[in-house]
């Protein structure tokens, strides 16, 4: 698979996200995003694995300016990218996790891996099967596991006090009901290739529903693929927890708790993938932050905001598979993302003194480069890098 018109992409993608940091500054909040990236890899020099260093890894993702650092996942060979909390805005966590996708795979190549995958699924990536009941006991029997990767987004926003309004006034809440609304007709930007929908697959396709955890559909609560966690994270695991002293056994017997600093919504659904364009998927995070805080400044009802929406299917392809639409149908129909960025464009041009010159209709402009990337006869799955 090979997309086209990337660079054209990046470049109103950035400039968008530029209108959106305004636009939000305007409001008197300060957006905050944060990526984790999921992969595997493997190398036929099985000392290489055995022994690989993911500290130095993180120094030299460090020396590269990227916020983050990588850590070993649940998967043998499995790592994951996590995104570290250095104040960056969000252009800056865009260009770390599009530096980071490009040069991950040759920074796990100089301590002698073979193959770095970044991608929706790694087909028998692993192997053996849970016990009943159980999330990490396996048993003798033996059988292929497809490892889907994904690429989560955390969004929050902090007020001119630094205080993260997640908590306040049903805005965690607000902001959910907008990415549940927003997500399916948008899910080309955060499932590029077909393999992400063949991720959505795996747990009922291949009875792995004991070992995957991955999410399926489009859901809310804070366990859902589009979390809000507050209190309580998706493992129903306290949030905000810090460990202040540990005993000689390296146990923490003295933590500090402060979940509403943590607060933040998580949409699960993005699918590793070379292709996912960490530009434009924040400026589908910001758009949607956007109009939750416009509720939020225009006092709207709560009680709306926190109303129940109904779970949703998301597209089986990129294409049309009978009479179900694919992500490009989907988001060809969809005026939302277009029209909300055209009109904070606007607002942006009346209240800042810095953009002169015609209205640009960045929205309609982005969409156009988007889906002219997928203007070709054949679209195949992504295959590792080297």
């Amino acid at each position: 698979m090979r997309l086209l018109n990337v660079v054209e992409v990046d470049e109103l993608a950035i400039d968008a996200i530029k209108l959106l940091q305004t636009y939000i500054d305007h409001l008197g909040y300060s957006a905050s995003i944060h990526f984790e990236l999921e992969g595997c890899f493997s190398s036929d020099d099985k000392n290489a694995v055995s022994t690989f260093d993911y500290q130095y890894l993180s120094q030299q993702l460090k020396s590269l300016n990227i916020d983050g650092q990588v850590i070993p996942e649940y998967w043998s060979n499995q790592w994951e990218y996590v995104s570290l909390f250095n104040g960056q805005s969000p252009l800056k966590e865009a260009q770390n996790l599009t530096l980071a996708i490009k040069e991950l795979p040759a920074l796990f190549a100089s301590q002698g891996i073979d193959k770095t995958f970044i991608k929706p699924v790694v087909w028998s990536g692993d192997s053996g099967k849970l016990a009943f009941g159980s999330k990490n006991i396996f048993t003798n029997e033996q059988r292929a596991v497809h490892i889907p990767n994904a690429i989560q987004m955390n969004v929050s926003a902090r007020d001119s006090l630094g205080e993260n309004i997640i908590p306040k006034r049903g805005f965690g809440e607000c902001l959910q009901r907008h990415f549940l609304k927003s997500s399916l007709s948008c899910c080309l930007l955060f499932l590029p290739e077909e393999d992400a929908y063949e991720r959505l697959l795996l747990k009922d396709k291949y009875g792995l529903a004991d070992e995957l955890c991955s999410p399926n559909d489009i859901s809310g609560g804070h366990q859902g693929s589009i979390a809000l966690y507050k209190k309580l994270g998706k493992h129903n695991q306290k949030m905000g927890i810090t460990p202040l002293v540990y005993d000689r056994f390296n146990n923490v017997i003295l933590s500090e708790d402060d979940w509403t600093s943590t607060a933040r919504i998580e949409h699960r659904l993005g699918a590793s993938s070379v292709y996912y364009n960490a530009y434009v998927n924040v400026v589908f995070g910001l758009l949607n932050l956007a109009l939750a805080l416009d509720d939020y400044v225009n006092d709207a009802s709560a009680k709306e905001c926190m109303a129940n929406t109904t779970a949703s299917r998301l597209p089986e392809s990129l294409h049309d598979q009978q009479n179900k639409k694919g992500a490009i149908t989907l988001f060809t129909e969809c005026d939302w993302f277009e029209n909300t960025l055209n009109k904070i464009e606007c607002s942006v041009k009346n209240i800042s003194s810095s953009t002169t010159g015609e209205h640009r209709f960045i929205g309609r402009r982005l969409k156009q480069a988007i889906l002219q990337q997928y203007q070709q006869n054949v679209i195949t799955s992504s295959t590792y890098l080297n």
